[in-house]
Formats: C-alpha cells, sequence, structure tokens
C-alpha cells in the first residue's frame, strides 16, 4: 500500500513539474518581492516588475505561492496570484501595434488594387460604349440604305410590270393585224384567183 501512496505521489510529482514549466507573466501594474522560499516569512532576494516574462518551476498550492526563474536568472518564490498567462498589456499593444501596420499597409494595398481595377473597368467601359455608338452608327446607316434598295426595288417592280402589260397589250396588238391581215387575205384571194372552167361532155 505504501509503494502505491509513493508510485502515485511520484506521478503527480512529474504532472506538476511537466505543467509548471510553462511560460507565465507577472500581472500588469504590480511590483512583486521575489522570496527564498513559499511565503513572505522567507527572505526578500529581489524584486519583479510587472509583465515581465518568467518561468514557472512549481506551485506551492497550500502557501498560495509559486517557484519562478526570472529573465535574470534569479529562483525564488512570489505570490501565486501576481502571475497571469498573459503577457503584459505592453507586449500585447506592441503585437497589436505590429498587426495595425501590417494590415493598414494589407488595406492600402487592396485599396491600390481596387482602384486600379476601377480604373481598368472604367476604360473598358468607355470602350465598350464608344464601340456601341459606332455600331448604332452603323446600324442606323444600313437601315437608310436598306430602305433606299427596298424603295428602288419597288420602283422596279412597277415598271416591269408596267412593261409586262405593255407587251401583252403589243402582242394582243399584233395577234389581232394578223388575224384582221389573215381574214381580209381570206376574201379577197379567192376573188382575185380564177376558178378553172369545166370541161364539157360533147
Amino acid at each position: 500500500m505504501m509503494r502505491k501512496t509513493t508510485l502515485l505521489l511520484l506521478v503527480i510529482l512529474s504532472i506538476t513539474s511537466s505543467a509548471s514549466a510553462a511560460t507565465r507573466y507577472i500581472s500588469d501594474d504590480l511590483y512583486t518581492y521575489i522570496h527564498s522560499g513559499p511565503g513572505t516569512k522567507y527572505k526578500i532576494i529581489g524584486s519583479v516588475n510587472s509583465g515581465k516574462q518568467i518561468k514557472v518551476i512549481q506551485t506551492n498550492k497550500n502557501a498560495g505561492f509559486t517557484q519562478i526563474k526570472d529573465s535574470k536568472g534569479r529562483d525564488g518564490w512570489i505570490n501565486s496570484k501576481y502571475i497571469s498567462i498573459q503577457p503584459s498589456l505592453k507586449e500585447r499593444l506592441a503585437k497589436l501595434e505590429i498587426q495595425f501596420t501590417k494590415l493598414g499597409t494589407q488595406l492600402h494595398t487592396a485599396e491600390d488594387k481596387a482602384n486600379k481595377d476601377i480604373a481598368r473597368l472604367e476604360d473598358n467601359l468607355k470602350s465598350h460604349s464608344a464601340q456601341v455608338r459606332e455600331l448604332k452608327n452603323t446600324n442606323a446607316t444600313l437601315n437608310e440604305k436598306l430602305q433606299q434598295v427596298q424603295a428602288l426595288n419597288n420602283n422596279l417592280n412597277e415598271k416591269l410590270d408596267t412593261e409586262k402589260n405593255d407587251l401583252l397589250m403589243r402582242w394582243f396588238s399584233y395577234g389581232g393585224i394578223v388575224g384582221g391581215i389573215g381574214l381580209l387575205l381570206g376574201l379577197i384571194l379567192p376573188s382575185l384567183i380564177p376558178r378553172p372552167r369545166k370541161k364539157s361532155r360533147w
């Protein structure tokens, strides 16, 4: 039973040690002392300004203190309530300023690209509008010429019909004349040609 308890304690300590290796920060607007042990009764060996990055070694929950290692390499204990998982406001503000600058650059680039695209589209629109106007003018000219051709065609058709009628009338006239001449010849020629005399049977 003792062995199991010892083993369990070792597992818990290993988990605590692995979890305590994370990076942490001193809370903003604070100035806290580093003690040589987990409590205020221990000797003060230094101090840590707010926002400074530290490494957590282990935590004593009963005492409410955490063993840390600061950027100067000092190893000590500070009150756990002064430790934050977030970077300081100063550090976050610096990152936000960098991000803001990058976003401003991206926005400026996007605006330039958008303006260029708009200018290109406007040029294309003007070009297309000019082409449309040209096509409309061409279409109007072609319609006018088509109307002229249609009017000329109508005149030619009327003249052709008139000529056909005139030709028919001429043929009828010529036919009547030829028929009249034939009739006259049929009446006159028999009287002009002598009839043969009949031979006497005597």
